[in-house]
């Protein structure tokens, strides 16, 4: 089974505790902050688009790209109330990134980098985001250090909700540097009354931030900046989650 192809009817249900409108604020602080040249913005690796909802309530216009078809079509419905401009939902993978027109900010947020586990695939994707942003552009992402995702190994998780049971453990291969998920998941169907099961296998990536830095720059980006978790300042020792921003020459 294919990564999110059963977790995408419970995937809101686990990550209930993640606040996206505390995400939405931080990027458009960094959006002010840095002069965004116009108001459309790609969410890449949208998921089931709760960025993107949040971000086109505060008035963006939206293109939500995500490789998974199931986790679009949770984008959709989420979205499909939005006054407006709606948002537009595209299946895509990162590295084949392929846009009707430019965009002014590309976010992707929640690690979603550290699920492009091969680097000359990750060069190319941002290859493809630098691509299309208008130049002065920014693209904002963040990613689970490598500090992180070693601390991870060996350790095994429970999360659970009135319909939804997941426990997930996680092994980290000092080698390749990739951490894997191995989840069982068991959902509750609303209309048999019956548990089912599924299982997923997830794998991150650990990326230096010299290893993400020259990638951008490789891209065409310049005036790269690092930035704690959700924080305006730079990174602190042992921090679990910094963010990139980087801008498309004007």
């Amino acid at each position: 089974m294919s990564s999110y192809e059963f977790l995408a009817g419970c995937y809101d249900q686990l990550t209930y505790d993640v606040h996206y409108e505390v995400w939405a604020d931080y990027i458009q602080r960094q959006f002010h902050k840095w002069g965004l040249p116009g108001n459309t913005v790609l969410d890449l690796a949208c998921g089931t688009g709760s960025l993107t909802r949040e971000l086109a309530l505060r008035g963006y216009e939206m293109i939500g790209v995500d490789l998974s078809s199931e986790m679009l079509a949770e984008a959709v419905e989420k979205n499909r109330d939005i006054q407006g401009i709606q948002p537009i939902f595209l299946c895509q993978s990162m590295d084949r990134l392929d846009l009707y027109g430019t965009i002014d900010a590309c976010v992707c947020c929640l690690d979603s980098i550290n699920y492009v586990t091969n680097a000359m695939q990750l060069q190319r994707a941002f290859d493809r985001v630098h691509l299309f942003l208008m130049p002065g552009g920014l693209f904002l992402f963040d990613v689970n250090t490598p500090e992180k995702l070693e601390g991870l190994d060996g350790q095994v998780f429970l999360d659970e909700t009135e319909d939804t049971y997941c426990v997930w453990r996680a092994e980290y291969s000092r080698r390749s540097r990739i951490c894997a998920y191995f989840m069982d998941l068991f959902r509750l169907d609303g209309e048999t009354g019956q548990w089912v099961r599924g299982e997923e296998l997830h794998r991150e990536r650990a990326y230096t931030r010299q290893e993400l830095t020259n990638y951008l720059q490789q891209a065409g980006f310049r005036d790269i900046k690092v930035y704690g978790n959700l924080k305006m300042r730079a990174p602190v020792d042992g921090e679990e989650r910094i963010f990139f921003v980087a801008r498309k020459d004007g």
